[in-house]
């Protein structure tokens, strides 16, 4: 049974997002292996906290990737 682990900042994304991402991610793996694999494919969604992620040597936070998904450079 395929597991597919999927790690997003916490506070980014709402419920129904995160359902649509399990539901793409399960939608391509069984059009790829089979659709007997719909029914076994697990998605989890974990939220990392605020800070616990760098991205070159720097905190990485709610705010900014909030930022990021709306298009503003990282660091301004």
């Amino acid at each position: 049974m395929p597991i597919i682990d999927v790690k997003v900042m916490e506070g980014v994304l709402s419920r129904e997002q995160k359902q649509a991402i399990a539901q793409g991610f399960t939608d391509v793996l069984a059009d790829t292996v089979g659709e007997p694999a719909r029914g076994v494919t697990w998605v989890v969604i974990q939220d990392v906290a605020s800070g616990q992620w760098t991205m070159g040597g720097e905190p990485v936070t709610t705010d900014g990737v909030k930022g990021m998904l709306r298009g503003t450079p990282a660091g301004a």
